[in-house]
């Protein structure tokens, strides 16, 4: 095993070769071999153990069994003791999950501070395994197929083409100690039932399971590197790139069939999962909306607009006081008292200073809105300005308006209102300049 082992590294990861890596060590039969081969290949390793203090002397007895392995390795060890029972009392989740986070929180730090490249984890071929028949059971596509990924991140599994039958064989054949976690035998958890359990029967049915089935794995991996080559040569074609933010027509989309099908294969990166809602997107009025954890996707007119979600401004309101020269945020403007009106273009306006009313306002736009559009005798809603400028829903909600009392006196970087144009009788006038 040990030669495979060393075959497997420099073939498939051999980034671990030269990198500084930190071994996530339990004390059981997967973590210490790892511990073991990756010595035996003159790796540059640390272990670290987390104590949970869940399981009384054994758990005590783990952490001394891993301290006294990394002497023995010649090794540096990091422990980390947790009350994982009180955090439980002020936490959500099942125990198992909050003690996950506990860990890799930990691990995390750990690199941080004395930068260690890759964590490396114990998972063998029967974890993906399981994982597998635990997301078949749930009910799963493609994804959920696919067992353990190998890296996630900088997360490394460098025994996943090995079996537990096979870390077996080479530990004892070695002579190797380890400690076994008494809750592993208990059915309390859906794992353990599937490993104590089902395992042993689907191993029973053909004498070469365990082959058969990394081989189903490897060709279900490449099914869906195809389906993500084929999802980004859609993206290319349908996702066209605009002034931050994408733009999908949705006549495009509609033509793929099937349809619920094409749209998770697109849009799983932008972590949209409410999958019937994003189908109905496609048939809404114009203005409806769905949101992901990062993502914003809104149905205007013929096609869909997808972008990232912006951090909420703590005000929709911005006072600007007389002094003023220079406002960063929001947005950008320059405020100056000029002599007469020079170079003209729609990132600057030119005011009436003496009929503006201060502080001014820097405001989204409302329903019910409307200015006097430059060049214009009578007034105009916003939202019809809006649709002659041909504005897209995303545009219309980053919309500015530079505002004196009441009244909108420039449509940011669009038109100013005729009522605050520049005129004969203008004793001073101000340029505001969006940049």
């Amino acid at each position: 095993m040990l030669d495979k082992f060393k075959a497997h590294i420099k073939e498939n990861l051999p980034q671990l070769l030269h990198s500084k890596l930190l071994i996530a060590c339990s004390g059981g039969l997967d973590s210490v071999l790892l511990a073991h081969l990756s010595k035996a290949l003159h790796l540059d390793f640390a272990l670290v153990h987390c104590n949970y203090k869940l399981r009384g002397e054994e758990s005590e007895g783990d952490e001394q069994f891993v301290t006294t392995l990394a002497k023995s390795l010649a090794v540096p060890l990091y422990i980390k003791r947790f009350d994982t029972k009180i955090i439980q009392e002020n936490a959500s989740g099942s125990l198992q999950m909050i003690a996950r986070d506990l860990r890799y929180t930990f691990f995390e730090e750990l690199c941080t501070e004395h930068q260690f490249q890759f964590i490396l984890t114990g998972h063998h071929a029967n974890d993906s395994l399981e994982t597998f028949l635990i997301n078949f059971a749930r009910g799963t596509g493609l994804e959920g197929l696919l067992g353990v990924p190998t890296i996630n991140l900088n997360i490394i599994r460098p025994l996943l083409p090995f079996t537990r039958k096979e870390l077996l064989s080479f530990a004892n054949a070695h002579a190797l100690s380890w400690r076994e976690d008494s809750s592993n035998k208990s059915d309390k958890y859906k794992r353990n039932t599937i490993r104590n359990n089902i395992v042993p029967i689907l191993e029973g049915l053909h004498p070469n399971f365990d082959t058969n089935f990394r081989q189903t794995l490897s060709h279900l991996n490449g099914s869906a590197k195809l389906l993500e080559d084929y999802a980004l040569l859609l993206r290319n074609n349908l996702f066209i790139q605009r002034k931050g933010h994408i733009q999908i027509e949705i006549a495009e989309l509609q033509k793929l069939m099937p349809l619920k099908d094409y749209l998770y294969l697109l849009f799983k990166p932008y972590q949209f999962t409410q999958w019937k809602d994003l189908e109905a997107l496609l048939y809404a009025q114009s203005g409806k909306f769905i949101t992901s954890k990062t993502h914003m996707l809104v149905k205007d007119r013929t096609t869909l607009i997808l972008t990232e979600k912006e951090r909420k401004a703590p005000s929709d309101h911005y006072s600007i006081p007389t002094h003023i020269s220079l406002l960063t945020y929001p947005i950008a403007l320059v405020f100056e008292s000029v002599d007469q009106i020079g170079k003209k273009s729609d990132s600057i306006a030119y005011l009436d200073k003496d009929l503006l009313k201060y502080p001014l306002v820097l405001r989204k736009w409302q329903k019910g809105d409307y200015f006097y559009p430059f060049g214009m005798k009578g007034s105009k809603k916003l939202s019809k300005f809006f649709k002659d400028e041909k504005m897209d829903v995303l545009e219309k909600e980053q919309q500015w308006l530079l505002c004196s009392g009441e009244d909108i006196v420039w449509v940011v970087g669009k038109r100013i209102d005729d009522r605050y144009k520049v005129k004969d009788t203008t004793t001073e006038i101000l340029k505001v300049i969006l940049n």
